[in-house]
């Protein structure tokens, strides 16, 4: 699709590095803290609001779950 964002896991990764002490060697687990941090990183980033529902966020336990609700997202803000 043309104009959405490319978000990797590795973009992820560094950014709740930046957060935590955690390696960069695939912190899995994504805790409240964190989470909210990536989706203020993440909106930075791109420039565009994330208008998540309380449904995606609860689905976002780790870093991929996270990779999946956020592409979804950047797509729709695009999109929108």
């Amino acid at each position: 699709m043309a104009g959405q964002p490319d978000l990797r896991r590795v973009d992820l990764v560094a950014m709740l590095a930046q957060l935590t002490d955690r390696s960069t060697n695939q912190p899995e687990r994504i805790g409240s803290m964190e989470l909210a941090w990536l989706v203020h990183l993440v909106e930075q980033r791109y420039d565009r609001q994330l208008d998540l529902t309380d449904d995606q966020l609860a689905e976002i336990r780790t870093v991929d779950d996270a990779l999946v609700v956020f592409e979804t997202a950047l797509a729709a803000a695009a999109d929108g």
